[in-house]
């Protein structure tokens, strides 16, 4: 009596409660049918052009001017800017007196093409969802784009090497730091609401690239071909260390100055062309630059010779494999559309817009995941404790999934971020706590097996015993039916 229930409280498994119904239809949630608000404002111009207004994050201003306008070149019917807002020329058909409808109703084709590359779209979805979602085999630049792209995460680690084989010949001198503070740093200060970023740099000596180049008499030059491109990496990344400390994704830069034996060195595509910035990038990796210096001396020069880099030519072109790993994709405008430069923050306000609806979608995407794997984890291995931290943790990421998923559909890009950010960290510290671990290997039939072998001995005489007073009892009774009869 007191034995049965004193082992069942103390062999008893805390479980703190689980917000499950609203885990459950978080699961339901369709991620690529909702999310998308966009506020657009379209003004009717025919005078003059005024100051444009600033655009809040998340809306898109299209201005219409008239055919006769001098705004726009003649070949040009639309043009994009770097802030929010869109020139769109009115076609001539349609006049003054026309009602506000049908203009709106002529405008419609073109306002969606403006859409269509300034606003987040479906290619987006599917790239930022494409570890959940099966991409059609057809669809191959999605499948590229979504490979490329290094996935959600809090924090980014960018590291530039300088990479020289031939330090004996070549003295290299490249000021690393005034160049990401003119070309990177403004890039990464616009990008501070996505994600953290530290940079670092290095300079490797003897470091070669672990394939032998091909010489090429027609050109008088070394050429590596595609082929060769993917065995570069790994020899190269041996040296390159790695920040132990951070669990962020590392985004690696290299800067490879060829031999004087190997002199000068081109990189060839796929149609033996050579590439005209002598450049290329690994998907979720980084990329690999091969700068020439062979036509800064001449043979009479005496080694080793001292170089200076021209910094704008490289940082010009890794700020472009940048923005390509972190998502920010060029745009493929129709014709007649003129899209407006980078600036010298290499992102514009409306590419800006984009990566955060990608990066809040993808987040949600994985938080709700990692939630819903958690839960029936738990649902299906009743012995394993769940701790009142874990039970905080698991309600913190889904109010913040909440709150990201109604944010995202009013339209506010940066709170719905901020709060996707928060339900990833919250669903991450609570999927891998290491309490979650205590009790896994631990199932009922271990318990008995290990309990029976304690307390069967002890049983048996108890047992035996209750048998024994059971008959005394049943004969006692007898013996007294007997003596009444």
């Amino acid at each position: 009596v007191v034995g049965v229930p004193l082992w069942w409280k103390t062999t008893e498994t805390y479980r703190a409660w689980l917000p499950v119904s609203q885990i459950n239809e978080l699961s339901n949630l369709q991620v690529c049918s909702c999310f998308l608000l966009l506020v657009i404002c379209v003004y009717i111009i025919y005078l003059s052009l005024h100051t444009l207004s600033e655009c809040p994050c998340g809306s898109l201003v299209v201005y219409v001017i008239p055919e006769s306008s001098s705004l726009l070149p003649q070949d040009v019917d639309v043009y994009i800017g770097q802030r929010r807002t869109a020139l769109l020329r009115i076609g001539g058909q349609i006049r003054v007196g026309k009602t506000l409808d049908l203009l709106l109703a002529h405008l419609e084709p073109r306002i969606k093409q403006v859409l269509q590359v300034m606003s987040f779209s479906h290619t987006d979805i599917t790239a930022a969802l494409s570890d959940r979602v099966r991409l059609s085999p057809g669809n191959k630049e999605s499948i590229a784009d979504s490979m490329r792209t290094f996935k959600s995460s809090p924090g980014y680690e960018i590291t530039f090497s300088l990479l020289n084989p031939d330090p004996k010949s070549h003295r290299l001198h490249w000021d690393i730091e005034g160049a990401v503070q003119t070309y990177i740093q403004p890039l990464l200060t616009k990008l501070a609401s996505v994600a953290n970023f530290s940079i670092d740099s290095q300079t490797l000596y003897y470091a070669m690239l672990g394939v032998n180049p091909r010489f090429d008499s027609s050109l008088g030059a070394y050429t590596l071909s595609p082929d060769s491109l993917a065995h570069m990496i790994n020899p190269v990344e041996a040296r390159l260390g790695s920040n132990a400390a951070s669990s962020n994704p590392v985004l690696n830069f290299l800067l490879y100055v060829p031999d004087a034996q190997h002199s000068p060195l081109h990189i060839h595509d796929s149609k033996k062309q050579e590439v005209p910035t002598n450049a290329f990038h690994s998907p979720r990796w980084g990329g690999i630059m091969v700068y020439n210096v062979d036509g800064f001396y001449g043979p009479e020069a005496v080694f080793p010779v001292d170089l200076n880099i021209n910094m704008a030519k490289v940082m010009g072109v890794f700020l472009a494999q940048l923005r390509l790993l972190l998502g920010v994709q060029s745009p493929n405008a129709p014709s007649g559309f003129l899209v407006a430069p980078c600036s010298r923050t290499g992102l514009a306000d409306w590419e800006l817009d984009r990566l955060m609806w990608s990066r809040s979608v993808e987040n949600v995407a994985t938080a709700t995941t990692t939630i819903t794997s958690l839960a029936q984890l738990l649902d299906q291995i009743g012995n394993i404790v769940i701790n009142d931290n874990i039970a905080e943790q698991v309600s913190s990421a889904v109010t913040s999934l909440q709150l990201a998923v109604a944010e995202l559909e009013a339209g506010n890009l940066r709170f719905a971020l901020q709060y996707s950010k928060e339900a990833i960290l919250a669903s991450e510290r609570a999927f891998f706590d290491p309490s979650l671990l205590h009790l896994l290997y631990f199932p009922d039939d271990q318990k008995f097996a290990i309990y029976i072998p304690l307390f069967l001995p002890m049983c048996v005489p108890i047992l035996l015993s209750l048998l024994k007073i059971v008959s005394d009892a049943r004969q006692k009774r007898r013996e007294k039916q007997a003596k009444k009869d």
